[in-house]
């Protein structure tokens, strides 16, 4: 193709993979090279021909979670498998500051043509994402939402069903046991969060008045919060029957568990099928999580971004009885 084309196989690569920096001219040389040898078929090339990919900026918070740092490696593999019409590049802030992602926000915005980013429910962030809105570029929130915004779309589940969700699973694996069950939080400036915190009440008032839940601990999705948070609730409540992650980095908890020699004896639920929740589901630290699909949470907001419909994010449930193995 480089010789049919009186080009570099540098170039060749470039246009193929639809990189910056290739003059029109020599773009449709390669293409019709490439048609004329058989490499590429005319549906191919007409796409190759199309608009240039837009640029995505995909902010995740920074810290301890392994599913966020999961979400990130599912990101960056499904774009260079799937997409020639979007570069995304990801990039880790500071989620739990309102300052930090609004700034984050509006300087990814200017150079990008889109933003993707788990959002706080909060004014100075709000209005960075309607600025954006406003001058002409995509805005998608993921897992978490942010209320009365002119962001384009939201992709993850309903976080309230899954509270109620793990408030129902605890409650029957609980049976008749009175006692407390514990909530860890990673922030309530997380709309999902605080989400999944109401739906969990609500149902274990409507259903379950022999539990008492304790007051939620944020442990900013961080393992070390976590696991400080589940020590002093054990050590303070002998009748603690089941404890609740609403976010994530739940080997925190899990490490505190089982030290404690009680981790069989209480019942604990949270989110994000990664490798260490799968572990403690199968040693059984862990009775169930709930989740949604890296790979369908992405995809979802990449086409969003590009305007067109893609795979819904259904919620899914795994015990250890149901485990996947791959």
């Amino acid at each position: 193709m480089a010789r049919e084309a009186g080009a570099s196989t540098a170039t060749v690569d470039r246009v193929l993979n639809r990189r910056a920096g290739v003059r029109e001219n020599t773009t449709r040389r390669v293409l019709d090279a490439a048609l004329a040898l058989g490499y590429l078929n005319t549906s191919e090339v007409e796409a190759l021909r199309g608009p240039e990919p837009i640029n995505l900026a995909f902010l995740l918070p920074r810290g301890t979670n392994p599913y966020l740092a999961l979400v990130n490696e599912k990101a960056r593999a499904f774009v260079e498998r799937n997409y020639r019409d979007a570069r995304v590049k990801s990039f880790f802030i500071d989620g739990f500051d309102p300052n930090e992602l609004s700034r984050s926000i509006r300087r990814f915005g200017k150079s990008a043509d889109g933003v993707i980013f788990m959002a706080i429910d909060h004014p100075m962030v709000r209005m960075a994402t309607d600025e954006l809105a406003a001058s002409g570029k995509k805005v998608i929130t993921f897992i978490s939402d942010i209320s009365t915004s002119q962001r384009h779309a939201y992709v993850g589940i309903d976080n309230f069903a899954a509270g109620r969700t793990a408030a129902l699973l605890l409650g029957r694996f609980a049976g008749h046991a009175s006692g407390r069950v514990a909530l860890i939080a990673a922030s309530r400036i997380y709309r999902a969060h605080l989400e999944r915190e109401v739906g969990f009440l609500g149902l274990i008032e409507e259903r379950f008045n022999h539990i008492t839940v304790t007051a939620t601990r944020e442990g900013h999705d961080d393992r070390e919060q976590n696991y400080t948070h589940t020590r002093r609730l054990l050590d303070k409540h002998s009748d603690i029957i089941g404890i609740y992650n609403v976010g994530g980095a739940s080997d925190g908890i899990g490490k505190a568990l089982r030290e404690s020699g009680r981790a069989h004896e209480i019942t604990f639920i949270g989110h994000g099928l990664t490798p260490d929740t799968r572990a403690m589901l199968a040693d059984g630290t862990m009775d169930a999580v709930i989740t949604q699909s890296p790979d369908r949470l992405f995809e979802a907001a990449v086409n969003a971004a590009l305007g067109r419909e893609g795979p819904q994010v259904p919620m899914e449930l795994y015990l250890a009885e149901n485990l996947p193995q791959d």
